[in-house]
């Protein structure tokens, strides 16, 4: 996927869900922990070097899938190539747990979820769509039947480094 660099790098100065300084390894073999500012930005991960202001990179958090790796890390791998993964080490296992359950949140299928889940809830409550009163009650992206059934919490994409 390609993006506009002097975007993305409008985005990374945006306010974070979640900031810190944490080991990163790349999939190459071989590669080696580093500390990288990680920055959580809407559907985005950037990673910097510590002492600098422009990212090194992105990670796009669509159809990806964060799992647990060995105590206080967990590791972030895309659908279209599993084994590639990046790794990352945290100060501590709640740390961690707070990591991977906000990149679990960060996608836009896991919000379009949400919203499909809590727009059936008020109806149940009170007999009216609240998509309605914004014109989008009809759109097939906020249908509960559009929804895929493979289950994933955490839908990924690629990487996109910033040269």
């Amino acid at each position: 996927m390609r993006y506009n660099e002097k975007e993305l790098q409008a985005l990374s100065r945006q306010p974070a869900e979640m900031a810190a300084e944490l080991g990163m390894r790349g999939p190459k073999k071989g590669s080696v922990a580093k500390r990288r500012l990680v920055k959580l930005v809407v559907n985005f991960l950037f990673y910097f070097r510590p002492d600098e202001a422009e990212p090194l990179g992105a990670l796009l958090l669509e159809r990806c899938r964060v799992a647990q790796e060995e105590p206080g890390g967990f590791s972030i791998s895309f659908v279209e190539d599993l084994s590639r993964k990046y790794h990352f080490e945290c100060c501590s296992q709640e740390q961690c747990q707070e990591w991977m359950e906000a990149l679990r949140r960060a996608s836009y299928e896991y919000m379009r979820r949400s919203l499909i889940f809590y727009r059936d809830e008020i109806r149940k409550m009170t007999g009216k769509d609240p998509l309605e009163q914004f014109g989008l009650s009809e759109e097939a992206r906020f249908q509960l039947s559009s929804l895929p059934r493979d289950g994933q919490a955490c839908i990924g994409s690629q990487l996109d480094v910033l040269d």
